[in-house]
């Protein structure tokens, strides 16, 4: 069973990974659900407090990223046309043009949602595709950043 538990622990760590990349998989919450699969199996040996910071940063990453992009469309001056245009590039690009539709998607689903909203106001439209391109940026990498920590902790955990 201990050995099925690590099997187990590695996949979620794994797609917790690709899902810090890939929006429709919640990344830091698979990678925390490997951890602890790796905590069950005897393997982990990480302390009750290690365990709660993690759930916190987890929890905390999460929420980030996905208030992150209507703060940074608002801030740099967008309109909610803008961010519902982010959001529906992003799934457009996902299905559609994967991978580099990944990157492009929302930066042109906000640039097309707020010209419409601005009626051709390209200036403010490009400043505000920048911002929702931004916060994309900053999410995914806050997402890798604490899945590949938490990967790490696994393998010397394995040790």
């Amino acid at each position: 069973m201990d050995i099925l538990l690590v099997v187990i622990a590695f996949a979620l760590l794994a797609v917790g990974l690709l899902g810090a990349i890939i929006p429709m998989l919640p990344g830091p919450p698979l990678s925390y659900a490997g951890l602890l699969a790796l905590q069950f199996s005897g393997h982990g040996g990480f302390s009750v407090v290690f365990l709660l910071v993690w759930a916190g940063i987890t929890a905390a990453v999460t929420v980030i990223d996905y208030i992150l992009p209507i703060v940074m469309t608002k801030r740099f001056g967008g309109s909610r046309a803008a961010s519902v245009g982010s959001l529906l590039g992003l799934l457009a690009g996902i299905f559609f043009f994967p991978p580099l539709g990944l990157v492009l998607g929302p930066f042109l689903g906000a640039l097309i949602g707020e010209l419409i909203y601005n009626r051709g106001n390209g200036a403010k439209a490009l400043k505000v595709a920048l911002g929702a391109f931004a916060a994309f940026i900053a999410g995914t990498g806050a997402k890798l950043i604490v899945s590949g920590i938490m990967l790490f902790y696994a393998v010397g955990a394995m040790r």
